[in-house]
């Protein structure tokens, strides 16, 4: 028995992301999509996929690779959320750097032009190693993933020093205790051959 995924690799890095909302089932007032990507078909780089009361409720995409911003738009960001298929959303050049130790609080600063963006995950859980494969029941996607979800009961996202309203919740996955707000490292996505 081969240990080897049979699938095609598409992408693997990192995509941690913040969703709050001011009360438990809400609609996310603010939903954060961050991606530091190691390898894919466009390359390696970063991307922000933003919306939030401090973005007046519209998607705003940060990225240093334009390319790779859009093809994610076009396959697994694009499934995760179906509003960001849209690739009429504007891209802004944008540098990226992190701080922190994950077991305790993990920050990603994004710089642009018009605004500095900070993400804060902090009151770190213990981490589940999720792995599915493309179209698996009960809920099939056209894409499977290998993860490593580290969920935060904190979180806090800033735009020029404002920050997002919201909080967020607590959750069970797997039947572990879980978040809306995770950090989602060593991540792999595959397509079917």
């Amino acid at each position: 028995m081969s240990v080897a995924d049979a699938n095609r690799t598409i992408l693997t890095g990192e995509n941690p992301f913040i969703r709050l909302s001011a009360k438990d089932g809400d609609p996310n007032s603010t939903d954060a999509s961050y991606w530091r990507i190691i390898h894919c078909p466009m390359g390696p780089g970063h991307v922000l996929y933003l919306k939030s009361e401090l973005t007046e409720g519209r998607w705003r995409i940060y990225s240093d690779n334009i390319a790779m911003a859009r093809w994610l738009q076009q396959t697994v960001q694009g499934m995760l959320n179906n509003e960001l298929k849209d690739l009429t959303i504007p891209v802004t050049d944008a540098a990226f750097s992190k701080s922190g130790d994950p077991r305790y609080f993990w920050t990603e600063h994004v710089s642009a032009a018009d605004s500095e963006i900070g993400l804060t995950w902090y009151d770190i859980g213990e981490p589940l190693l999720i792995h599915t494969q493309p179209n698996q029941p009960p809920n099939p996607r056209p894409y499977g993933v290998c993860t490593l979800l580290i969920p935060a009961l904190g979180a806090r996202l800033t735009v020029d020093g404002q920050q997002a309203k919201g909080q967020p919740w607590k959750r069970e996955r797997e039947g572990q205790p879980f978040s809306t707000c995770a950090l989602a490292f060593s991540e792999s996505w595959t397509e079917p051959r």
